[in-house]
């Protein structure tokens, strides 16, 4: 599972390497985090192609690249309220085609959630103990740049909200998730859908809408990855700072 990662790199940097357009004003202003929680907000990508007429939607540049700030755990639009989205935070990629509140945003509501690294817990049993203890690495692109990690997006409409009132609708996020390889599968059996740029691209693109594309995106190779220790301060959502990234 990713239930943690660092997200610091500041906002137009990011909008500058993933060819951002335009980008709200809650993204742009988001502070840096060490230590980004489920529920907390996400910085994602989305391409996304407004309803035009005529002329008009037959251009390509009808499609804009757009960042916005997420809350992340996914509220599907059915959802009564927003709990719902605490336990939501990740979606396994092999149900993605099945589960209700994942299949049709898989085909039409894919997302980048941007992140600089994250964090996964290893089972260790040291000698002489027989309970395994929980050792926490920091994970991240071996070349230093942004990851993109596979993700979903959902608006949804808070009924206890005005028509007229500006925070009415939700923006939430969930990451992908698929079984761990390339020697990540030594720490933890998961790891979150990591993309490399040209598979974003493809991840991005609002003209796939096909399920079995979408699930064979998930397979490519992804970035190389190089990772190690680090202390247990990253294990309370209250620790945030760059020292949670120094190794032990």
């Amino acid at each position: 599972m990713c239930g943690r990662y660092a997200s610091f790199k500041e906002s137009q940097d990011l909008a500058d390497a993933f060819d951002v357009e335009d980008m709200t004003e809650a993204a742009r202003n988001v502070l840096a985090s060490w230590n980004v929680a489920p529920t907390d907000g996400a910085r994602i990508v989305v391409d996304r192609a407004p309803k035009l007429d005529g002329d008009a939607a037959e251009e390509e540049s009808a499609v804009r690249r757009e960042m916005h700030l997420a809350r992340w755990g996914l509220v599907p639009p059915w959802a009564k309220d927003i709990s719902v989205g605490a336990r939501m935070f990740n979606a396994r990629s092999e149900t993605l085609a099945e589960k209700p509140a994942f299949k049709k945003a898989a085909a039409t509501k894919r997302c980048l959630v941007l992140a600089d690294g994250y964090y996964e817990w290893q089972k260790v049993t040291a000698p002489g103990e027989t309970k395994p203890a929980k050792v926490p690495h920091y994970i991240h692109p071996t070349d230093g740049a942004p990851i993109s990690f596979a993700g979903l997006y959902s608006w949804w409409r808070d009924p206890s909200k005005a028509d007229d009132d500006p925070d009415r609708w939700l923006l939430s996020t969930t990451i992908v998730t698929a079984p761990a390889r390339d020697g990540l599968e030594t720490i933890h059996d998961r790891e979150p859908a990591m993309l490399t740029r040209d598979v974003a691209e493809s991840w991005l693109d609002p003209t796939v809408t096909d399920l079995e594309a979408v699930l064979a995106m998930l397979a490519e190779p992804a970035p190389e990855l190089s990772w190690y220790e680090v202390g247990r301060a990253v294990g309370n959502v209250r620790n945030n700072g760059p020292e949670l990234m120094q190794p032990v």
